[in-house]
């Protein structure tokens, strides 16, 4: 069944990671590395933290900086396929090296170990235009949870 935006904004918010799809500007190829993030109404935000990254300037910043398109996916894999759900957003992105307070504080509140070691950023803050999602069941069976 499709969720409807609510329910896959609510999904989406809960869910521990997300995949976030950016696009090659030179070759169009799309790039996906999974991520951390958090959301607040229709803006979801994601920094660049201290975990050892393959080089000092990571390709999706180029690409948001290239094309502001992006798409973030999180999913729900069950062996019981009753259970299988995703949820996807759609929407603008920006680069931010200044004010990341706030969406840093959003992101410690969410993940312990960034509140012993804040991201330094920067933060790409995403407006989405879109949620969407599917769900195999119905929400009864989620216990009314969709």
């Amino acid at each position: 069944m499709q969720l409807s935006e609510e329910q896959a904004r609510r999904r989406f918010a809960e869910a521990r990671h997300a995949y976030l799809a950016t696009s090659d500007p030179a070759a169009g190829q799309p790039h996906l590395v999974p991520v951390t993030f958090a959301v607040r109404g229709d803006v979801v935000v994601i920094a660049v933290d201290h975990k050892p990254k393959s080089g000092a300037r990571l390709k999706r910043l180029r690409n948001v900086e290239a094309n502001e398109q992006v798409s973030l996916l999180v999913d729900e894999y069950h062996e019981d396929w009753t259970r299988l759900w995703w949820a996807r957003a759609d929407g603008v992105a920006q680069l931010r090296t200044d004010e990341i307070a706030e969406p840093v504080r959003w992101l410690s509140e969410k993940y312990p170990p960034y509140r012993e070691q804040p991201p330094p950023g920067p933060v790409i803050h995403i407006e989405v235009h879109r949620w969407s999602g599917w769900a195999y069941t119905a929400p009864s069976a989620f216990g009314g949870r969709v």
